[in-house]
């Protein structure tokens, strides 16, 4: 095992590189911990590999991102032959890789949507970007710069997340509000959902955006099952302000994390500091931890004893 943190593939609007901040503003010890919008659950496998939680759930509304996750972590030897098998077919290609990209784009969505099509199209696919169209279909592009995540490569960083989770992991891929309200007090809810500060449309990483409302409803509801939960939702890059804040009402605390120099104000000649907004709900804000806090409690709980 190697000092960093594990991931599969790239995946736009991981949390990779902001976990550690993250992590901060969780209890050092706690019961579960819950991404209902997982995509490839980056805070999960942080906190699995510094043995934060003792069981963790992963979800998303986006089966294939979840299948994936199961068999890299339930069966990571089957997943990665299987890989390495779709991986080598591109240099058969007469046409080359771009080709076969998009053979095998084209049968994932005729309906093959196996976890090494849907790793195979991430790894393989411009910036790690998930896009879907207005139908629903995989619509994204190869990176013709290169072949895509080597299985060498992957099959490490698969054997080392398998390490982390096998056997302390549920995987689900259903509406974020089933996956809240089955949150219990001495768990950790970690939330990102489609980021609304891409657009003024729907995310098109995601099948279906959220209604604003609903989940100022569902997080109300969280604080009064006092419920800990953290929540990335909105950002500025420069100037620019990204999406709508979450209302006074719900006593979150906002905190600004540092993601680095935006790679799209370098291609315009700037240097501008991204920053994401981090929420932390009422029993978490007496958290940022350093390794040497021992807690199993929010807030709530120690009220509760």
């Amino acid at each position: 095992m190697n000092g960093k943190t594990p991931h599969l593939v790239q995946y736009q609007g991981s949390k990779r590189i902001l976990a550690p901040q993250i992590l901060q503003y969780m209890p050092y010890r706690f019961n579960r911990l819950i991404e209902p919008f997982a995509g490839m659950a980056a805070i999960t496998i942080a906190a699995a590999r510094l043995g934060r939680a003792n069981e963790y759930i992963i979800n998303d509304i986006n089966s294939p991102l979840v299948k994936i996750l199961q068999s890299a972590i339930e069966t990571p030897k089957i997943l990665i032959d299987k890989y390495r098998k779709l991986w080598e077919e591109q240099f058969a290609y007469i046409d080359g890789s771009i080709e076969h990209f998009y053979k095998v784009r084209d049968d994932f969505n005729n309906g093959d949507q196996t976890a090494e099509k849907m790793l195979y199209l991430l790894a393989r696919c411009v910036k790690g970007s998930v896009r879907y169209g207005s139908n629903g279909k995989f619509n994204q592009s190869p990176d013709k710069r290169r072949n895509g995540t080597s299985p060498k490569t992957l099959q490490s960083n698969l054997y080392e997340i398998s390490y982390y989770l096998k056997g302390k992991t549920k995987f689900f891929s259903t509406d974020y509000r089933e996956i809240l309200d089955c949150a219990h007090q001495g768990d950790i809810i970690y939330m990102d959902p489609p980021y609304q500060g891409v657009s003024n449309v729907r995310d098109n990483r995601y099948f279906s955006g959220i209604d604003f409302d609903d989940f100022v409803q569902a997080i109300e509801k969280l604080n009064e099952r006092r419920i800990d939960y953290l929540i990335s939702y909105d950002g500025k890059c420069g100037e620019k302000q990204y999406g709508m804040e979450l209302p006074e009402h719900l006593n979150l605390k906002k905190v600004m994390l540092n993601a680095g120099l935006s790679s799209q104000s370098l291609l315009l000649g700037k240097r501008e500091t991204t920053y994401e907004a981090l929420y932390i709900s009422p029993g978490l804000q007496m958290f940022e931890n350093s390794p040497h806090i021992e807690t199993q409690y929010s807030l709530f709980n120690t009220m509760s004893l």
